[in-house]
C-alpha cells in the first residue's frame, strides 16, 4: 500500500483505535484523503510528540 494514500491513512487510524471520525462519528472510508491525513497529525503524530515527551 502506498504510503500517504487513503488507505494507509484508514489503517493508520484504525491501528490508533480510531474506527469512526471523532467529531461526525461515521466510518473513516466516507472521507477525502485531506480529511483523513488532517486527522492523522492532529490525533495521531500528536499522540507520538506526546509520549516521546513523558
Amino acid at each position: 500500500m502506498h504510503k500517504y494514500s487513503k488507505g494507509w491513512f484508514v489503517k493508520q487510524l484504525r491501528d490508533h483505535g480510531m474506527l469512526v471520525h471523532p467529531q461526525y462519528k461515521s466510518h473513516l472510508g466516507n472521507y477525502k484523503e485531506s480529511e483523513l491525513r488532517n486527522l492523522y497529525y492532529r490525533y495521531v503524530e500528536k499522540e507520538m510528540l506526546d509520549s516521546e515527551q513523558k
